[in-house]
């Protein structure tokens, strides 16, 4: 058996960048940049007001002092003269400030009888212009890899850039294997169970910006696993469910070697996950996950998540870890890395896990409750509560 640090470093090493293609903004939410994005425009393009007032020179304002008011400058609609001393030009948030005017006499600071303002006394000094170009300007640069939310998005198309260059998403074949297995809305005879792990690793590829394809479930014939295996010439990563270990039905390995098979590595010393392996099959990286659905999903944080960032242009790295405080105590670990489902909640500023009793590797209603994962190292001491352990957030 590898290490875990091990392994992932030779999933990565299965893995590359894929290409780049062009989308519209509109399309872009939760993509990778691929390639810098450079503003075509300032931000704002003009000097603008910052508050509802009355445009006017700095000099002018002095206590009771009294300004004719020459025009008015709104949102999308600018005053096109000149303030001079003595003048002032209505103007509201957003709106140009006109030439010759150096601050914003909010409407507050002043009263209007009229066509003319008096300055109040105690006036607020601020100058209430926003500079042009003053969030970003012309040739300013949003830097790629970069994941792109909603104020990515917002930014790039306050740049005026309607299409931008994004990384590819990978499209990943989800094989599950086993006689025991039926699809969910099936009814299974008494001595079957429903396939539930690809499923959830369609989730877990999807948030993580991959393309899942669920394939037909692969009885355990060499055949059938053989066949469903020759679906997959079109996709950048295959993903096998069971049948990774060495029963007499666990065939995954043995048929992927059989059909050209490099394999990197077999068996891993981590808890949930020992029975994982990964290699390349006619080029595309395959990953070989457990059975039991705790640890096909756990191996699927810390593997298959990493392996997609990597695809996506991304850091190739393990997936970021936080310090915590430990709420029990717990016994020396063994020596497999432990990956414990816990949960995790702020106390006085303090993040503080709790691992759960029970941690068998079949039980979905414990991992459903979790909402991180705590990292036993192989043969760590004993922990006491108020200790500060590493956790994976789910």
């Amino acid at each position: 058996m590898i290490t875990v640090e091990h392994a992932l470093s030779q999933v990565l090493n299965l893995v590359d960048p894929l290409d780049i293609e062009m989308v519209g903004l509109d399309q872009a939410a939760g993509r990778i940049l691929a390639r810098d994005a450079v503003a075509c425009r300032d931000q704002p393009p003009f000097s603008s007001s910052a508050m509802d007032g009355y445009a006017v020179k700095s000099e002018d304002l002095s206590d009771g002092a009294k300004l004719n008011v020459i025009g008015e400058s709104a949102a999308g609609s600018r005053f096109n003269g000149i303030v001079t001393s003595g003048s002032a030009v209505r103007i509201f948030t957003g709106a140009p400030v006109p030439e010759g005017a150096d601050q914003i006499l909010i409407q507050e600071d002043c009263t209007l009888l009229n066509k003319t303002i008096i300055v109040n006394k105690n006036l607020d000094t601020n100058y209430y212009i926003r500079p042009c170009g003053g969030d970003f300007k012309v040739g300013s640069i949003i830097c790629a890899p970069l994941k792109l939310g909603p104020s990515e998005i917002s930014l790039l198309a306050s740049m005026n850039i309607p299409n931008i260059e994004v990384y590819r998403k990978p499209i990943i074949a989800l094989i599950a294997t086993g006689d025991e297995l039926v699809s969910v809305g099936e009814t299974p005879n008494r001595d079957q169970i429903i396939s539930s792990n690809n499923h959830g690793l369609k989730a877990l590829i999807e948030a993580a910006g991959g393309i899942a394809r669920l394939l037909p479930i692969a009885r355990d014939t060499r055949e059938e696993l053989q066949t469903v295996l020759t679906l997959c010439n079109d996709v950048d990563m295959i993903v096998t469910i069971g049948g990774a270990s060495v029963g007499d039905y666990d065939l995954v390995h043995c048929v992927a070697e059989k059909m050209g098979m490099d394999t990197s590595f077999y068996k891993v010393s981590m808890r949930p996950g020992k029975p994982l392996m990964a290699g390349k099959l006619n080029g595309i990286p395959l990953v070989g996950l457990p059975g039991n659905p705790v640890s096909a999903l756990v191996c699927g944080t810390v593997f298959l998540t990493p392996a997609i960032n990597a695809m996506l242009g991304k850091h190739k790295g393990p997936m970021p870890t936080y310090n915590a405080i430990l709420n029990t105590d717990l016994p020396k670990n063994g020596s497999r890395t432990h990956y414990m489902r816990a949960i995790t909640d702020l106390k006085d500023g303090d993040l503080m896990v709790s691992v759960f009793e029970h941690q068998d590797s079949s039980l979905l209603s414990i991992l459903s409750k979790a909402n991180a994962l705590l990292i036993r190292p192989q043969n760590d001491p004993v922990k006491i509560k108020g200790d500060r352990v590493k956790i994976i957030p789910l």
